[in-house]
Parts: structure tokens; C-alpha cells; sequence
């Protein structure tokens, strides 16, 4: 009789099951569910050369239901469970299937359930109630229908999980370009792209997105920026790549856009995406393992979702700027009632007023939207209230040139012309703002135009609001505006220190400014320095 076809419990080999096997691959795990010594013996030995696709058995021993829900609660990676039915109760196995199936939903695992008692669990009504994939009888089970059982479960294990896998794969692509579609920020888009593909594939920390900038192949210093980073490389964001990055990441990254292709290597990748209008970014990726062919589908199919998003982003980052460089020019000339410089608009900087008041106001939301509290500051608002602020004081161009221009200190009725301003401003942006239908930053520079003189404490104008009752853009912008007043110079005093000016902001919180906003500001102090 062939050895191959005798009784898996009459089979007499030595065991190999201790010798440790060197394979680089992880293991199948197999949990060996029964109350009788001999039964996880015998298959360890059957087994103990099994190997299927390169990747030899795992065994794990329980000698009863409680021990097998015990190790089936640690470990969710279990492919096959050869489980007896009687064990220290007569239907000890059947409840464990049932544990398995509806409370831990686990439907990949595959359940072979063995008997030595066919009449305690009768076939046909064991296979209809319950989800096990195999039902064989301790007597029957020849280590050549072992092998073939064990086979056919991994098989069928393996297209399970390969599924599911690919089902969630999707699912984060979906979200991933749900959320990252909603970025309005180059940068916050690509940093998403980063965390999304990590989370994807299961890499990181080390991750680099760079992005292509005239011709680094041909040699251009400046040819490739750092768009986005994580782990080491997460302080190199806005840096040249040629002058920070080491030189194997060079090198793989030049690689990829000179074959215009994902590259990949056992421990690394790089992701070559091009957008539909030509512009070329190259993702590199750090992993502690080789991408399987799925990890490199799923790879294809993001990028190619999230190609024309770099696109977009960079058709709204440059709308953005041409309508930052439009509301300055228009800011500029209702400040100096002249024809505006034909110069190029400066960046924001001491050297330009009006800029350095929405950074500042962009950078104080954005600190007070990240620590919560504040609901009236969405997304959108940060992301817009810089723009609006550019208008605060756009109402000047209907005060008389002369009253803007006084040194000294005002009469009433040139005190009551300066505050007109406010109103000016308002009405003239509340026209433009009707033009939206939906709320713009507009009309967040309406409320900024008209209240940014109100004080929290309601000695302010035009309305003398007091407290929550003044829009929180209006409140935000008051600071800003207050704080670089204070810092120039003007014609009848020189400029203050940061010292003092931050001095005289805590002075009058509670009074002139919302405490809230102080301490915010308080908070982004070292970073307005550098404006």
C-alpha cells in the first residue's frame, strides 16, 4: 500500500515538526483544534514538509474550544483550523464554528472539520448549518487527502484574502481622493497623498514626494523642489531635492522620470504620475518589504485617480494668487489714491503692509481652528480669511486723500470722515459679494470691512457691538491690523517694538480685542516675527 495512502493515524514517520525551516516567507498558519495528543502529532508529522508557493506550515495547538477562541482572539491571520466536534462538550466544535462565523466575522479563515465520531455531528446537517468548508471523518483521512484538503483550503484562502484585500485597497482609494480632492493646498494635497499611500500599502515612515521643476536630468540645480516629505525627510518641504536628499534616493527618483515609470525594489519605490496638462512628480516610498503585484495594482489605480489633482491645485493656487495680486492692487490704490506701481507685487514681508496683515490673520485662524473651540472657523474660512483681509480697509478710497494723509491728530468732523471708512467699505463689497451665490471670501470681507474697528468691550464703531456679537473674521483681523499699525512708523510717531506692541495687545484684551484672539496670537508670536 502506498505510504501516501495510508490512514493519516496509522502513518509512522519520524517527525521533523522542530527542526525550524529557513524560509524568508511568511508561513501559513494552521490551528490544530482537538482534545487528543496524538491527533496534533500525527498531522504535524504528516505536514511537516508541506510547503504551498513557497511557504511552508505554521502549527498552533489548542486542545480544546476555550484554549482555540483564546488564540483566535490574538491572532487574525489563521488560514486553516482542523477542528474536532467532540472535545469537552459533545458539540464543543459546532459552537466554536458558530464563534467564529458571527461574533468574530471571520469568513476568510477555512474551517475542516474532523470527526471520530460521524454520528455525533451527522454530515449533511452539519455542512447546511454550518459555515465550515470540509467534513471529513478521522478514519478516512489518508495523509494524501490531508495534503489535498489542506491544499484546496489555502487556495481558496489565498482568493479570499486577495479579495478582500483589493476590496479595502479600493475602498481607501476612494476615500483617499475623496479627501485629498477637498485640499486646497498643494501642499496639504500632497502631504495627503503621502499619508494615503502609506496607509494603502502599509509602508512608511520614510516617504518623499518630489515634484519636477524645469530639467534635472539635463542638470538644472534647481530642477526638482520637495513638495511634501514624511519621516526623515518631513523638514526638507520647499528645499531643492539636488542640494538636500541623499544621493541613492537621487538617483532613483532621476531614474523614474528619465523611464517616465514606477520603479520598484525590495525595500523601496518610486511612483512616476504625470498629470493630463504634462507636469511630472515622481513619490518615493521607504518599505520593509516587497510590494506584491496587488500593492502595485492598487498603486496604479491611486495615482491615476489623483494625477488630475495636481492639476487642479495648481490651476487654483495660481486663480488664488491672481486674485491676491488683484485685491492688493485695488487695496493699494484706495491707500494712496494714485495710479498702483507697475512693479511686481512683493511677497509678504515688512516691505508690504497689506500682505503682512492677512499672513498674520491666516496664521492666527489657522492656530485657532487647529486647537478647537471655535466653530464659526471651518476649512474655508481659514483658507479664505487672508484673502478678505487684503480688503479691510478698502473703503478708504472714499475719504478724502487729505484726512488719510494728516499727521497730526484729527478734528471731529475728520474723525467721523476716517470712520466712514467702514461703512464705504462695506457697502462697496456687499455688491460685489451678491454677485456669489454661494458664501466667498467676500463676504467674509464684508463683516471684516465693517467691523474691524468694534471693540469687545463695545466702545468700538460703526455699531458698537460688544463680544461674540462682532463676526469672528472681524475680531481676527482687528489684532492683525492693530499689531502691524503699532510695528511702521507714521507720520506722527516712529514704529514700536515687537516687545511693546505685544505688551499693549495684552493690555487691552478683554477691553479692545477678544481674549480668544490674543491668546492665539500669543501662541503664532514667534512665527509673526518673521513676517
Amino acid at each position: 500500500m502506498n505510504g501516501d495512502d495510508d490512514l493519516l493515524f496509522l502513518d509512522d514517520h519520524d517527525p521533523a515538526q522542530d527542526r525550524p525551516p529557513a524560509y524568508p516567507a511568511p508561513r501559513w498558519k494552521m490551528l490544530i483544534v482537538d482534545d487528543e495528543p496524538e491527533v496534533h502529532s500525527i498531522t504535524k508529522l504528516v505536514l511537516a514538509d508541506f510547503e504551498y508557493k513557497g511557504r511552508p506550515a505554521h502549527f498552533i495547538s489548542a486542545y480544546s474550544a476555550a484554549e482555540a477562541r483564546a488564540i483566535l482572539a490574538r491572532e487574525d491571520d489563521i488560514a486553516i483550523i482542523l477542528l474536532d466536534v467532540v472535545m469537552e462538550t459533545d458539540d464543543a466544535g459546532l459552537k466554536l464554528v458558530h464563534h467564529i462565523r458571527e461574533e468574530l466575522r471571520n469568513r476568510h479563515v477555512r474551517i475542516i472539520l474532523r470527526t471520530g465520531q460521524p454520528g455525533q455531528a451527522p454530515e449533511r446537517a452539519v455542512i447546511l448549518d454550518y459555515d465550515i468548508n470540509d467534513y471529513k471523518a478521522k478514519t478516512q483521512l489518508t495523509a494524501q487527502q490531508l495534503f489535498t484538503t489542506t491544499v484546496a483550503a489555502l487556495r481558496s484562502y489565498e482568493d479570499i484574502t486577495a479579495l478582500e484585500t483589493n476590496r479595502r485597497g479600493l475602498e481607501k482609494i476612494i476615500e483617499a481622493s475623496s479627501s485629498l480632492f477637498k485640499a486646497r493646498s498643494m501642499k496639504l494635497f500632497a502631504a495627503g497623498v503621502l499619508t494615503q499611500l502609506s496607509a494603502i500599502l502599509g509602508v512608511g515612515p520614510d516617504a518623499i514626494l518630489c515634484v519636477q521643476r524645469g530639467s534635472v536630468i539635463g542638470g538644472t540645480r534647481d530642477g526638482l523642489y520637495v513638495l511634501a516629505g514624511s519621516g526623515r525627510f518631513e523638514s526638507l518641504i520647499n528645499e531643492p531635492a539636488l542640494d538636500h536628499i541623499d544621493e541613492p534616493v537621487m538617483a532613483s527618483v532621476v531614474r523614474c522620470l528619465e523611464t517616465h515609470a514606477n520603479i520598484y525594489e525590495p525595500d523601496h519605490c518610486t511612483l512616476y504620475i504625470r498629470t493630463p496638462n504634462d507636469r511630472e512628480n515622481v513619490v518615493y516610498l521607504r518599505s520593509d518589504r516587497p510590494l506584491s503585484d496587488l500593492d502595485r495594482r492598487l498603486i496604479e489605480v491611486f495615482c491615476g485617480k489623483i494625477s488630475v489633482g495636481f492639476d487642479n491645485l495648481y490651476a487654483f493656487e495660481q486663480l488664488r494668487r491672481a486674485q491676491e495680486g488683484t485685491l492688493l492692487l485695488l487695496a493699494e490704490m484706495a491707500e494712496r489714491h494714485d495710479a498702483p506701481s507697475p512693479a511686481p507685487v512683493p511677497a509678504a514681508g515688512r516691505g508690504e503692509p497689506t500682505l503682512r496683515i492677512a499672513a498674520v490673520t491666516e496664521t492666527i485662524a489657522r492656530h485657532m481652528a487647529e486647537t478647537g473651540g471655535h466653530p464659526d472657523l471651518d476649512t474655508g474660512m481659514v483658507e479664505t480669511i487672508g484673502l478678505a483681509a487684503i480688503m479691510h480697509d478698502v473703503g478708504n478710497a472714499a475719504v478724502d486723500p487729505a484726512v488719510l494723509e494728516k499727521p497730526g491728530l484729527f478734528t471731529e468732523d475728520e474723525r467721523k470722515a476716517m470712520r466712514a471708512h467702514v461703512n464705504h467699505g462695506w457697502r462697496l463689497l456687499e455688491r460685489a459679494a451678491h454677485l456669489a451665490e454661494s458664501r466667498t471670501y467676500l463676504h467674509l470681507a464684508v463683516d471684516i470691512a465693517r467691523h474691524h474697528h468694534e471693540n469687545w468691550d463695545g466702545t468700538g464703531y460703526p455699531e458698537g457691538l460688544a463680544g461674540a456679537d462682532i463676526p469672528l473674521a472681524a475680531r481676527i483681523v482687528a489684532v492683525a491690523d492693530a499689531y502691524d499699525a503699532m510695528t511702521s512708523p507714521r507720520p506722527h510717531r516712529p514704529a514700536l517694538g515687537h516687545d511693546q506692541a505685544m505688551a499693549e495687545l495684552r493690555a487691552q484684551a478683554g477691553a479692545r480685542f477678544d481674549p480668544a484672539v490674543i491668546a492665539a496670537f500669543l501662541a503664532v508670536e514667534e512665527t509673526v516675527r518673521e513676517f
